[in-house]
């Protein structure tokens, strides 16, 4: 099904006339709707790359930006066009450049020239998984990924960070990439830093928002790569206006796209508001964001920026590449982390159907404390625990649950 070309022009029209000067609360909080809504739609399909929704959603965003006075900063207007040829070999790296056969993807990229010597790069994926594919994590027929959250969510904020900002004096240039072929392997923004369409070295630093609309009632905002910088820690509770719950972590590695700009040397931010049980399967739907959160995301990110704008050009650090330290396990217990959680012990988000916690007992909400002889403080602590058990094996494992502790017996 396409979406009528007349449908698309009303909404653009609709969004413009919010546009045209500062956007208050509720003119920022419409077009947030407005914008997830139209992403994702059923009618976009999931917004897989080389397919024509991700084709739609494109020209969708470049005419949002083109409305909101933004450059286009592309290699064509406000596209950059990249070709990825996947081998039939599956241990070699997917080809991503401009000429061949394979899947063609489009970045979206706008422009605020505020004639200066540094730029801040704003970044969110706006590609999904069409109708699943590999990386869902549905268990049926195939349905369309709407991807609202994921990651919808960040593009809306993506747009909504320009229309704030064109209204606004700055000491640098600011550049906004909507990536695609991020659910496929980072593929846009890898292709963007080994073909920028500005000069890398003006980057002062860039910010990443991947799952932004679910901010949930303790207002809890994970923001890592922290320690690429040494002016990050100490602006990040400065500009906290909203009294939310911030929950950092110091690596420039994870998966999306910040990470092609941290292996580029450059300091780098990925704001994140949880996991939750829809991610990567059908019911990520719109009306399931917290809208009124995803503008909390948005209002602090704009004192973020303002507030780093302040200072000279940042220096980067390199951190501990976390994910590399990670231990490899060959069982599941079965569970969706909370990696929000900052107690003691590893909180369940959700408990996949027919797993070993789903047979224990185990519920969203549970507090992990031991598995096996392994006590359980951190993220960390559970992955090494789970590492040493192989299939068939059986353990204890030792939870809270409302304040009581209680235990269940677990087969892997």
């Amino acid at each position: 099904m396409k979406f009528n070309t007349l449908i698309i022009t009303s909404l653009i029209a609709t969004v413009m006339l919010s546009c045209q000067s500062a956007p208050s609360d509720d003119k920022l909080l419409s077009n947030l709707k407005k914008d997830v809504s139209f992403l994702a739609a059923d009618q976009l399909e999931g917004r897989a790359i080389g397919t024509e929704g991700e084709e739609q959603a494109a020209q969708y965003l470049a005419d949002r930006f083109k409305q909101l006075g933004v450059e286009p900063k592309g290699t064509s207007g406000f596209f950059q066009e990249f070709t990825v040829s996947k081998p039939s070999n599956p241990h070699e790296e997917a080809v991503i450049g401009t000429d061949g056969e394979g899947i063609t993807g489009r970045n979206v990229l706008g422009f605020i020239d505020n004639q200066a010597e540094k730029t801040i790069v704003i970044g969110a994926h706006f590609d999904h998984l069409g109708f699943g594919g590999v990386g869902s994590l549905h268990r049926g027929d195939s349905a369309i990924h709407n991807g609202a959250d994921d990651n919808a969510s960040g593009t809306a904020a993506l747009l909504a960070l320009a229309e704030l900002l064109k209204h606004q004096k700055h000491q640098s240039n600011f550049l906004f990439i909507a990536f695609s072929g991020e659910e496929n392997g980072l593929w846009g923004s890898n292709y963007f830093v080994k073909n920028p369409t500005i000069d890398l070295e003006t980057v002062n630093f860039m910010i990443n928002m991947d799952m932004v609309g679910r901010l949930n009632e303790e207002k809890t905002l994970a923001i890592n790569g922290v320690g690429t910088s040494p002016s990050f820690v100490s602006a990040l509770d400065l500009v906290n206006a909203d009294s939310l719950k911030l929950v950092t972590s110091e690596s420039g590695v994870g998966p999306s796209d910040h990470t092609s700009f941290y292996l580029q040397d450059l300091p780098v931010l990925h704001f994140f508001t949880g996991q939750h049980e829809d991610y990567h399967k059908p019911s990520d739907d719109s009306e399931k964001i917290n809208y009124e959160g995803l503008l909390k995301v948005v209002r602090y990110i704009e004192r973020l920026v303002g507030k780093l704008d302040e200072e000279p050009k940042l220096a980067f650090t390199k951190t501990k590449d976390s994910s590399g330290d990670s231990p490899r396990f060959t069982v599941s217990l079965g569970v969706v982390p909370d990696y929000l959680f900052d107690g003691k012990g590893m909180r369940i988000d959700g408990v996949s159907e027919d797993k070993p916690a789903q047979a224990a007992g185990l519920q969203k909400g549970d507090v992990i404390l031991q598995l096996g002889d392994s006590t359980i403080v951190d993220m960390m602590s559970y992955m090494r625990a789970l590492s040493a058990f192989q299939k068939g094996d059986e353990a204890k494992v030792w939870y809270e649950r409302e304040g009581k502790k209680l235990e269940a017996q677990v087969k892997f």
